[in-house]
């Protein structure tokens, strides 16, 4: 346990930090899979459910939670995925 005070505070805003990063990581797992899903069953609210997946991921990206690159990534293995589904469709 730390006994700075200054540690002590970078030790609290650190755990604030890490729980809003989970939270933010997961919607975005989240709204993947929901893409993807809706997809597979070809859906009216594909396009949509696609369009807030990489919104999401921006937004990751410009709150510093993934890496500009990270996100690039999953964008374009997301949007191989999906055009695949559509066209085995």
């Amino acid at each position: 346990m730390a006994n700075i005070k200054s540690q002590i505070k970078r030790n609290r805003t650190n755990e604030k930090a890490r729980l809003r990063n989970k939270a933010a990581k997961s919607e975005i797992k989240t709204r993947i899979k929901t893409a993807v899903r809706s997809t597979e069953e070809g859906a009216g609210s594909a396009a949509e459910d696609l369009r807030l997946a990489v919104k999401r991921l921006d937004k990751a990206v410009s709150r510093g939670i993934i890496h500009k690159n990270q996100a690039s990534n999953r964008k374009a293995r997301l949007m191989r995925r999906v055009n695949q589904l559509t066209a085995a469709e």
